[in-house]
């Protein structure tokens, strides 16, 4: 008969991970699955009804479509956790530790930029400007306790002691992509000095898309050669 083992098990790294915040844009999400329904529809309809060239041209056509589609409307996203940011674009994965993010900007666009200077735009999080003006015509709140202007808050908003680099009201009435941002930036705030947000970024380039687009255009470029 065997006893059983009570030694205690190996921790489990992912288990003291934190869970990532997920962002992403809810107008992309819906806009890809309509285009994704219309290209499919189209294309299928090609390949069984089609006559001569024409499901050639469909199958290259959905080949090239498909990937491009989803890279730019389901792929994008941003995950956070207290460790790093993650920003996932239609073509490439940035991971940023907090600890090399040097501010996050939103004006026309949403960027993260790191310590080197470079700038890595947030295609998951949209500026709308329409949001903005509306939010804009709310009675200003500001958040009690703002410090904006000061300290990390400050460099990761800006200047220290200048002014926010987005012209819009700090407090409950900010836009949806506005609020955010300032999520982010106080993930980076708290977590930025912690002994695991340090590292320096990394990109992966996305060939699980880039592979299949580029070989439906050139299957395009061929048939259209050919024939």
């Amino acid at each position: 008969m065997t006893t059983p083992d009570r030694r205690p098990s190996a921790p489990d790294p992912s288990a003291s991970a934190s869970r990532d915040r997920v962002y992403r844009s809810p107008s992309g999400l819906a806009a890809g699955v309509l285009l994704l329904g219309i290209v499919l529809w189209l294309g299928i309809d090609a390949l069984v009804r089609g006559h001569g060239h024409t499901p050639w041209l469909a199958l290259a056509g959905m080949l090239l479509m498909v990937p491009l589609v989803v890279a730019f409307t389901l792929r994008p996203a941003v995950f956070a956790n207290e460790e790093r940011l993650r920003i996932r674009n239609p073509f490439r994965i940035v991971v940023l530790p907090w600890g090399a993010l040097a501010s996050l900007r939103s004006h026309y666009s949403n960027e993260a930029v790191a310590a080197s200077g470079t700038k890595y735009q947030l295609w998951a999080v949209p500026v709308s400007l329409r949001a903005r003006k509306k939010a804009t015509r709310q009675p200003v709140k500001p958040a009690a306790g703002d410090r904006r202007g000061t300290g990390l808050a400050a460099r990761l908003g800006g200047a220290p002691g200048g002014p926010a680099p987005d012209p819009v009201p700090s407090g409950p009435t900010r836009a949806q992509t506005d609020r955010i941002i300032d999520d982010l930036r106080e993930l980076a705030e708290t977590h930025g000095a912690s002994e695991t947000a340090q590292g320096e970024p990394t990109v992966r380039w996305a060939y699980e898309v880039i592979a299949p687009a580029a070989a439906g255009a050139v299957l395009m470029a061929i048939l259209l050669s050919v024939w």
